[in-house]
């Protein structure tokens, strides 16, 4: 049974209330994978609710969560929201002086760690200890800032059921849309990060729309790998998942999904475009991507849709999955839109198309192309910061940072990023990320980043696939490294106009990396970080002796 309803904690409530027995939530302990009901799920949060009020958490309060995907990020989510509390997610992949200063600036009173490893990045030299803020671990770990830290599962031991039956009963009847569920701090490609304020409104309405554009499949097996700190994942995974009453498992890790879908035959995945790519790579290295029904088997033997968000889909991806009988189709959005604005379907989709606007939902472009949309989906604001709210919300708009067009149809494709718009000497606009999309649809081509604001030409950051580099090489063997990744760069933009070439490039030794600072949570390139990195190569391409 689907029945939209104005809050996720009512559709939380509902779902439990109408599939108690059924199964909900599959995790892998000792390799296998282990199916809970809502029932039962149901029960952990209560005890975890009564976990956070025994610890004193209340009405408003802001709850800091440092954890990777695990079964307990979702239960201390539900919980916190049971709570009538604030969740603050944090990236986990976020280094210790980062992680404290989200807790530190959304006033976080209460955190959550998963682990040693965590707890060690709050313990470098170089954090200032978050005196004032209780943490509770997953797994065992050491002291931090000169005091024990609580063991998550000691606690719920000794925690009295009743205490968060009574609170989430309260939060049931008195919560409404304008609570506030979460704090998102923004990954943003530049600047400090801001606090997206997403309130019960916001999510439930636009996983219920989600949910109506893409239609209603109860019997979905979902597999979640994206990082659920992100909204693509909370939402679309999390929040998709109770509201339509369908199955969801958890990946076992990022290097584990494809063995994890092989175990859970999962229907539907969400994912990045790199995801995608991967899997289509590592089937062209082995020789057997045109193999009719291998992607499909690889995925798991009943895959039915995948969708891609988060970045641009390459249109070779597109036709391969489709051409497979896999369709890979597109949606579109930010933090600040809950994330949903335009989804496409199996049914509804095309090429290089982010789909069109889910219900409720209003967009248009400004007259220097810029996205803007307007609904329920939209965020009330940036905690504590009403200069950079001011910015992007205009009358109800939000101004999406991100270029666009919209076909007869009401089709959206993205043309660029304003923010990341290159502009010549000679006066040219260039969108990079089209660029740098098409760069690395070539398989020797694994990350590349478009240079050349102010300059009078552009140039390009190339990092290779050494491997099928090398392999490439050894068979052509009167070749050099720097004539074979010149004659696929001009191949791959041979579509596009002189200004758009890329007249000089430098391969460089290493990847772009999460741990350098140099990309996103998910996988966006932080241009000024890379620049700063590789500001040696980056003028190579400019000198004089450079050619």
């Amino acid at each position: 049974m689907y029945e939209p309803a104005p809050t996720i904690v009512e559709l939380l409530c509902r779902r439990i209330d109408a599939d108690a027995p059924q199964p909900a939530l599959a995790v892998k302990r000792g390799g296998q994978y282990e199916w809970l009901t809502w029932e039962q799920l149901a029960a952990e949060v209560a005890r975890l609710t009564a976990v956070l009020v025994e610890l004193g958490v209340q009405r408003g309060d802001r709850v800091a969560q440092l954890s990777e995907n695990r079964y307990e990020w979702i239960l201390a989510d539900f919980a916190i929201q049971m709570a009538g509390a604030i969740h603050v997610p944090i990236h986990a992949p976020l280094t210790g002086v980062q992680a404290a200063w989200q807790v530190r600036h959304s006033g976080a009173k209460t955190l959550f760690v998963s682990g040693p490893a965590q707890a060690a990045k709050l313990a470098a030299p170089a954090v200032e200890p978050l005196t004032d803020v209780a943490c509770v671990a997953y797994e065992p770990c050491p002291p931090l800032w000169g005091r024990p830290i609580a063991l998550l599962a000691e606690l719920q031991a000794a925690a009295n059921l009743d205490h968060g039956i009574d609170a989430a009963c309260r939060t049931r009847k008195e919560i409404t849309p304008q609570s506030l569920v979460t704090i998102l701090y923004t990954s943003g490609t530049t600047g400090e990060p801001k606090g997206v304020m997403l309130t019960q409104g916001n999510l439930a309405s636009n996983c219920c729309a989600t949910i109506k554009a893409f239609g209603y499949h109860p019997n979905q097996v979902r597999l979640n790998f994206l990082p659920l700190s992100h909204i693509f994942a909370r939402t679309c995974d999390l929040y998709c998942w109770v509201t339509e009453g369908s199955r969801l498992a958890l990946a076992e890790s990022r290097e584990t999904v494809i063995a994890d879908c092989h175990a859970v035959k999962p229907t539907r995945l969400n994912g990045v475009p790199y995801f995608y790519d991967k899997v289509y790579r590592g089937l062209c290295e082995k020789g057997v991507q045109n193999l009719p029904g291998v992607l499909k088997a690889t995925l798991g033997g009943a895959i039915e849709t995948c969708c891609a968000g988060g970045a641009a889909l390459p249109d070779h991806l597109y036709d391969y999955y489709h051409g497979q009988g896999v369709p890979l189709v597109q949606g579109y959005g930010l933090s600040e839109s809950s994330p949903v604005i335009t989804l496409s379907s199996d049914r509804q989709h095309r090429r290089g198309s982010c789909g069109r606007a889910i219900p409720g939902i209003e967009i248009r472009i400004a007259a220097d192309g810029e996205i803007f949309t307007r609904g329920p989906h939209v965020m009330p604001g940036y905690y504590q910061n009403p200069a950079a709210t001011a910015e992007v919300l205009h009358d109800g708009w939000l101004a999406t940072g991100d270029l666009g067009r919209l076909d007869d149809d009401g089709y959206l494709y993205i043309t660029g990023r304003k923010k990341e718009i290159l502009v010549t000497s000679g006066g040219k606009n260039i969108a990079p990320v089209f660029l740098e999309s098409l760069l690395t649809e070539d398989p020797l081509i694994v990350q590349a980043m478009i240079v050349g604001d102010g300059r009078s030409y552009l140039g390009a950051l190339i990092v290779p696939n050494q491997e099928l580099l090398a392999g490439e090489l050894a068979r052509q063997s009167s070749r050099d490294a720097e004539a074979l990744l010149r004659e696929r760069i001009d191949q791959r933009l041979a579509n596009v106009s002189h200004y758009e070439q890329v007249r000089k490039f430098v391969v460089l030794p290493r990847p772009f990396s999460i741990e350098a600072g140099e990309l996103t949570p998910k996988l966006s390139l932080r241009r000024k970080e890379i620049a700063a990195h590789f500001a040696t190569e980056i003028e190579s391409l400019y000198s004089v002796t450079s050619g």
